[in-house]
């Protein structure tokens, strides 16, 4: 059995810009002067030295009126109440589970923030606690919510809602926090027939419908089957080119939404074998594709 590999020289990488026009952002390291302090206000990426604002990590300049801001270019994920985010569950603890959610911190899941079986209503008792493992164990993956925010910077989530919990099968994709575009919804049904959950901490499932998610309400039975029935193989081929089309989103720095997939993923079909999409120069070229469009639809 023999197999091709492509090996490139640096001189050969493509560069995965897609931007029009040359005009690149002012680049920003730890310890460089912005401005002076008597005109404008610190932010976040900020510090004040001898009556100058310097910028304390490295990146970009964000102004908003008199306010300045230095947002690094990769940085870990910074949570806001409401946050939706998709997490794997790393430890059973006493009333709680510990959930890694791409930030600094673990984030907290506490047993009076998940659904009880059949959607009880009522106090978490003794044997509740007992059963913790048997709702959510080690290496789970969930949605959830973000909550609240400790003081430390550490979230606690919870999961109340029926469009959150436990999710069953899919793949699992990781990308920066800064490309997730902030929306009213972060739950997605692709025309192409799969469901996304963009979380705003980076991490984003793909999974077909019937496999969305397995709430904490639903039966032991429902959990069950969910997790062993198979993916057909027509979806397992469609998630691995929406998985390939956000590879090629994240390369060239786009931001992540429904619409920027959705058209990623139309552009993409002309490519009829989806490990074609691995290719540098298809990555650019459906990067390059999708921001047109994009541009085309916010200048009408």
């Amino acid at each position: 059995m023999t197999s091709h590999v492509k090996i490139r020289l640096a001189s050969e990488r493509v560069n995965h810009s897609v931007r029009s026009n040359n005009e690149l952002p002012r680049f920003y390291t730890p310890g460089e002067v912005i401005t002076g302090m008597q005109d404008f206000m610190r932010g976040h990426g900020t510090y004040a030295e001898d009556d100058s604002l310097k910028a304390s990590v490295a990146g970009v300049m964000q102004k908003v009126n008199k306010l300045i801001c230095i947002r690094p270019l990769k940085s870990r994920y910074v949570g806001e109440i409401g946050d939706v985010v998709v997490g794997r569950v790393l430890e059973v603890q006493q009333r709680r589970w510990k959930v890694e959610t791409n930030s600094r911190l673990d984030s907290v899941l506490q047993l009076s923030s998940v659904n009880l079986p059949g959607g009880e209503l009522r106090r978490r008792s003794v044997e509740d606690e007992q059963m913790m493992r048997k709702h959510l164990q080690e290496g789970d993956l969930i949605s959830a919510e973000v909550q609240s925010v400790f003081s430390d910077g550490s979230l606690s989530l919870h999961t109340r809602s029926l469009k959150y919990g436990k999710l069953g099968q899919g793949a699992l994709i990781k990308v920066f926090p800064s490309l997730i575009k902030r929306r009213k919804n972060h739950f997605h049904h692709l025309p192409c027939g799969l469901s996304v959950i963009i979380g705003n901490n980076g991490y984003i499932w793909i999974s077909p419908p019937e496999h969305n998610n397995l709430t904490e309400g639903s039966s032991k039975d429902e959990i069950e089957n969910g997790e062993s029935q198979s993916v057909s193989r027509s979806d397992r081929e469609t998630m691995a080119r929406v998985k390939n089309c956000i590879a090629a989103l994240v390369a060239s720095k786009l931001m992540l939404d429904d619409t920027s997939i959705m058209f990623a993923y139309e552009e993409s079909l002309k490519y009829d074998d989806v490990k074609d999409l691995l290719d540098p120069e298809a990555m650019l070229d459906v990067a390059f594709l999708t921001e047109h469009r994009i541009n085309n639809i916010m200048e009408e």
